[in-house]
């Protein structure tokens, strides 16, 4: 990842812990006077927002120092255990939901909701969805995982308070309706933390490179050297947006050592202008 990107990280975070520590305030406080735990978890659900932004604060700041003698490809993997972090999070989270909802449904607690509640939980849905779309929007342009985590944790902080929304209307006519969307919310925010985990553990593991990827090169050493070389035996590696990729290529056995050099350096170069990855080539003889 590049500094600019790291930077545009960490202002996106910045931004989500201000505003999560306003909508935390409110929540809070509608929560206590309507004494509902649908609310006040999610209040505590906006406020784990602040801590998975912090996460990504932070990692955004490590994977932003250079490549050294003990880490040659960079710092960029922070980000991929940042993600991580954040899906633990959620989990975490969502666990504690169920035991508040699990406490208020066997002890017959309901709540009380008023127009506080109502105003409060439309403005959390408003910016909630708003920090979710800014963050998309800077995983689009940047590629961050870590951003794109902290984008689904927002989105499901807006969709939780929308379907909070919906239980204070049903609230004068249910008394259970709190305890059930609190079960409900912490489903929904726990699928979106095994979401994360799951992409996050199929990179950390190592991917097969992508069809896409491998015909692009291929094209790519097809224009350069106008013949086609052959190439095979694709390895890649990803340090965050740091990539490293091998492969395998067929050149005429004639060719002295200096011309297979400048032939590969020519593949390799073309490569990373117009991809941005780094390559490494292994020459063959072509029989």
């Amino acid at each position: 990842m590049q500094k600019d990107d790291n930077k545009l990280n960490i202002r996106l975070g910045s931004l989500s812990i201000i505003v999560n520590f306003i909508l935390f305030g409110l929540k809070y406080w509608a929560g206590i006077v309507s004494g509902s735990v649908a609310i006040i978890a999610d209040a505590w659900h906006t406020l784990s927002d602040s801590a998975s932004s912090l996460v990504l604060i932070i990692g955004s700041k490590i994977a932003m120092k250079p490549a050294d003698k003990e880490h040659p490809f960079g710092h960029g993997r922070v980000e991929h255990f940042t993600a991580i972090i954040i899906g633990i999070l959620l989990f975490i989270v969502a666990f504690e939901f169920s035991l508040d909802s699990y406490h208020h449904l066997i002890h017959k607690q309901g709540a009380q909701f008023g127009t506080l509640a109502i105003v409060v939980t439309i403005i959390s849905i408003l910016g909630k969805e708003l920090l979710a779309q800014a963050s998309f929007r800077g995983y689009k342009k940047n590629g961050s995982s870590a951003l794109k985590a902290d984008g689904w944790h927002h989105r499901t902080d807006a969709l939780s308070s929308a379907i909070v929304l919906v239980g204070i209307f049903l609230g004068r006519y249910f008394w259970w309706i709190d305890a059930v969307l609190g079960f409900i919310v912490a489903l929904m925010i726990a699928y979106a933390g095994f979401e994360i985990l799951k992409s996050e553990y199929k990179t950390m593991l190592g991917q097969a490179i992508s069809p896409e990827i491998v015909e692009q090169m291929k094209s790519i050493s097809l224009e350069v050297t106008g013949r086609d070389n052959h190439l095979h035996h694709f390895h890649i590696h990803k340090y965050g947006h740091h990539t490293e990729i091998s492969f395998h290529i067929k050149l005429p056995a004639e060719l002295t050592l200096d011309e297979a050099h400048e032939y590969c350096s020519r593949i390799e170069k073309a490569i990373m202008n117009e991809m941005g990855m780094h390559i490494t080539i292994h020459a063959e003889p072509l029989k």
